[in-house]
C-alpha cells in the first residue's frame, strides 16, 4: 500500500534529523529555518522482529521487511495559510499524505533558535494546527461558494452540500480541527473528502527530547501527552540526534548502545508502530526459499484483497489461501509439522486476515 506520513512541525524542532534518522537519506539538517526547502521523501522500512523469527524456520534468499512512505515537509510558521514563510506551497504537500507525524520540540537548547523565543509545546503545536485550520477554512469556503450557485438552480445534492460545508466553516472559524469536536456522517465524509482537509488527517505527536530525558519524563512531555489525550491522538517519545546516531550502527552496537542508554528499543521501533497503528494498518507475511517478505494491509481486509497487495491481479483470480500464524512455526518448528498437525487453514474469499498470519495464495487464470 503507498500510504504517506508527512512530518511537519515548527521549524528547527527536529523534523530533519528524524528523517535522516528513519530514512538514512543524508536529508541537509541545519540550525536554521526553512533548511527543507523541498519535501524530501524516503521510503522507511518498518521494524519487525517477526521476520527474523520466521527466518530461524524457513531458509530464504532475501527478507524484505514492510514500508512506509515518509514525506519531510519545511516547517511552517504563524501565517503560512496566507503565505508566510514557505506558505501554502508546504501546506498543499500536507494534503498529499494519509497521516500527519507533528514533530514537537521538548528540550531546552540556548544553541538552537526557537522561531518564537521560548520553547512552549503546546503553544507551538496551536501554530501548526491554527494553520491547518485555516488552510481548510480556505478549501471549505470556496467549495461552499460553487455548492451555494448549484444550490440556487434546486440541484438537491448541492443543498445537502451546502449544509456540510456550512457547518465545516463555522467548526473551523471557531478554531476547531474537523477530526476532533464534532460528529460526521458517512456521507459528510465523503463530502468533506474531496477537499483533502488537512484537519480530518490522524495525527501522532512526536515529542523530541533532549539526549538526558530518552525516558520523556520532563514537563515539556507531559503537557504534549495531554494535548494528545484531549484530542484523541496519541504521542511517541524519542530524541530525533540519538535516533540518527543509532541508525548508522550495526544491530549489535545498536543493542548495546540501547541498553546504555536503559531502553528495550529504539524510538523509530516505537514510532513506525505507532505509525501502523494511526493509519489502520496491519502486516501478514509471505515466506518461502525465495523472500520472506512483510506485507501492509489494512485491518479488516480479507483474503483477495491481502492478494492483490502482491499483484494487482491476484485479487481477482484469488480461488483460497492457506495460512497459518506466525506462533504456529514457533511451536511447531516448520510448515511441514503445521500440515501435519492440521495447523495450516484453508480459507476462501470472505476470511479476514490477521496480524501475523503467514499465507500462501491459490491463483486462477
Amino acid at each position: 500500500m503507498n500510504l504517506a506520513c508527512g512530518i511537519v512541525g515548527l521549524p528547527n524542532v527536529g523534523k530533519s534529523t528524524l528523517f535522516n534518522a528513519i530514512t538514512q537519506a543524508g536529508a541537509e539538517a541545519a540550525n536554521y529555518p526553512f533548511c527543507t526547502i523541498e519535501p524530501n521523501v524516503g521510503i522507511v522500512p518498518v521494524p519487525d522482529a517477526r521476520l527474523a523469527v520466521i527466518h530461524e524456520h524457513i531458509e530464504t534468499k532475501e527478507i524484505i521487511p514492510a514500508t512506509l512512505r515518509v514525506v519531510d515537509i519545511a516547517g511552517l510558521v504563524a501565517g503560512a495559510s496566507k503565505g508566510e514563510g514557505l506558505g501554502n506551497k508546504f501546506l498543499a504537500n500536507i494534503r498529499e499524505t494519509h497521516a500527519i507525524l507533528h514533530v514537537v520540540r521538548c528540550f531546552e537548547d540556548d544553541d538552537i533558535v526557537h522561531v518564537s523565543g521560548a520553547v512552549d509545546p503546546v503553544s507551538d503545536i496551536g501554530v501548526i494546527e491554527l494553520e491547518l485550520c485555516m488552510a481548510d477554512l480556505d478549501s471549505v469556503q470556496k467549495a461552499l461558494l460553487k455548492a451555494e450557485k448549484k444550490a440556487r438552480s434546486q440541484d438537491a445534492d448541492a443543498k445537502v452540500e451546502v449544509g456540510v460545508l456550512e457547518r465545516a466553516a463555522a467548526h473551523l472559524e471557531s478554531g476547531k480541527l474537523l477530526r476532533s469536536g464534532a460528529t460526521w456522517s458517512e456521507k459528510d465524509l465523503v463530502i468533506l473528502g474531496r477537499l483533502f482537509p488537512l484537519t480530518m488527517k490522524p495525527v501522532l505527536y512526536v515529542c523530541n527530547v533532549a539526549e538526558d530525558d530518552v525516558a520523556g519524563e520532563s514537563p515539556l512531555v507531559a503537557a504534549v501527552t495531554e494535548h494528545a489525550a484531549s484530542h484523541g491522538a496519541e504521542a511517541v517519545t524519542l530524541c530525533a540526534q540519538i535516533e540518527n546516531e543509532l541508525a548508522a550502527l550495526s544491530p549489535e552496537d545498536k543493542a548495546v548502545f540501547l541498553e546504555d542508554l536503559g531502553l528495550d528499543t529504539g524510538g523509530l521501533d516505537r514510532l513506525a508502530r505507532a505509525a501502523f497503528h494511526l493509519l489502520g494498518l496491519m502486516t501478514f507475511f509471505t515466506a518461502g526459499p525465495k523472500e520472506i517478505r512483510a506485507w501492509t494491509i489494512r485491518r479488516g481486509a480479507k483474503g483477495p484483497e491481502a492478494a492483490g497487495t502482491i499483484h494487482t491481479d491476484f485479487e481477482k483470480g484469488y480461488i483460497r489461501a492457506e495460512v497459518y500464524a506466525v506462533d504456529d512455526l514457533v511451536q511447531l518448528g516448520s510448515e511441514t509439522e503445521i500440515r501435519a498437525k492440521g495447523r495450516m487453514r484453508v480459507e476462501g474469499r470472505e476470511y479476514v486476515m490477521r496480524d501475523s498470519d503467514v499465507a500462501h495464495f491459490l491463483i486462477g487464470r
